[in-house]
């Protein structure tokens, strides 16, 4: 994957893309808008959570979305904003903001649909760099993050849980564990019909023929993880 450079063209584009900011913390919105702002950025939106965030994509079709995956308390919640707006547009340059640096939450931001991922403790300057890669129909990553990425998905051709992202492997073993899905639902923070959906496509991935399948093989499955 691709990093921008900081060349006059580039710094053209900046100032040509609107960019919405995602967040749910107010002092990092701030903090996002001026330093987008001091490089050069003209048009910037902001919203506090999943709902308003969506809504902004809607009304000002901004180039870039710069989105954090833990909205309003739920962890990793920005994954179905992002699928949401990459199945509206599928040209939009998403860039994850986040300080979850472990390989299957990438992974499944980048599966989400995101085209960047930037950590919440790189140098302050690099926010304008990936949004500006971005904006340019790049794909942004650190190297570090890349190779972490790029690992996890040998790891997955080895390993029979690796076609499954990380709410999915919540839920199976849950399933293993005998929980109904009004007790998944509820440790997870998630809707009783975010659960059914999630056991659907564990059952579809898995081949189960019914729910107490799907359990069985839950059970196989965790039982045989390393």
């Amino acid at each position: 994957m691709r990093r921008a450079g900081n060349s006059g063209h580039a710094k053209f584009r900046m100032i040509m893309s609107p960019v919405l900011l995602i967040d749910d913390h107010p002092i990092i919105l701030t903090a996002c808008r001026q330093l987008l702002e001091e490089s050069g950025f003209t048009t910037i939106m902001l919203a506090h959570d999943a709902g308003s965030g969506y809504q902004a994509f809607l009304q000002h079709q901004p180039k870039v979305v710069v989105v954090d995956l833990s909205l309003q308390g739920r962890d990793l919640d920005g994954l179905a904003l992002i699928a949401r707006i990459r199945a509206h547009d599928p040209m939009v340059g998403i860039l994850v903001f986040s300080m979850h640096a472990d390989a299957p939450v990438i992974a499944s931001a980048i599966d989400a649909g995101a085209t960047g991922y930037l950590l919440k403790d790189a140098p302050p300057g690099e926010l304008a760099v990936a949004v500006a890669c971005v904006a340019s129909g790049q794909r942004y990553i650190d190297q570090q993050l890349a190779l972490k990425v790029a690992l996890l998905h040998a790891d997955r051709e080895r390993s029979p849980l690796g076609q499954f992202t990380p709410r999915e492997r919540e839920v199976l073993g849950m399933l293993a564990e005998g929980k109904p899905y009004a007790m998944i639902g509820v440790e997870l923070g998630v809707s009783y019909k975010t659960v059914i959906n999630l056991t659907y496509r564990l059952r579809q991935k898995l081949g189960a023929r019914g729910l107490s399948d799907l359990i069985r093989i839950a059970v196989e499955l965790t039982r045989a993880r390393p």
